[in-house]
């Protein structure tokens, strides 16, 4: 049985039909063809998968493409600026060389962009534990905790 769902993306109001089981990441992959939403172990646990739904980080592996019915979600894709000027999150993951190979970044930067918004000068320990749910396999997260770190401090000015 298919649905059809609607919600904003970027910006953008964006709709399809799908089948009921469709999940959020695959809508936004394969329908919406924003690819950056990495879908990493399909069980909630490594967050390459996460965006903003309403304001909040979660994981689009983990829900239904219908339960955002209404939403308004933000993909990687839309978190730099029109010109293309990186979002500070994003200038300080690249400043810091908080990425290696690049495939769990996407969820890194959305994680970490709701971690510096509800956590404003976050301490390395309160990063290292926000961070639990976004698994990264090559820098070992010191240089990641000094982006977060660092963007913390753009963000505030």
């Amino acid at each position: 049985m298919t649905v059809k769902v609607s919600m904003t993306v970027n910006g953008k109001p964006a709709s399809g039909e799908v089948e009921e089981r469709t999940l959020l990441v695959s809508f936004i992959r394969d329908h919406l063809r924003l690819t950056g939403t990495h879908v990493g172990c399909d069980t909630a646990q490594c967050g390459a998968c996460t965006i903003h739904m309403n304001g909040r980080a979660v994981k689009s592996c983990n829900m239904l493409a219908m339960q955002a019915e209404g939403a308004d979600i933000v993909t990687i894709e839309g978190i730099a600026k029109a010109d293309g000027t990186l979002h500070p999150m994003q200038e300080a993951f690249r400043q810091h060389h908080g990425l290696q190979c690049g495939f769990c970044t996407p969820g890194m930067v959305m994680s970490a962009i709701d971690l510096v918004k509800n956590i404003p000068n976050p301490t390395e320990e309160q990063i290292r534990e926000q961070l639990d749910g976004n698994l990264c396999r090559c820098t070992g997260y010191h240089n990641i905790v000094k982006a977060i770190k660092a963007a913390s401090q753009t963000m505030r000015a």
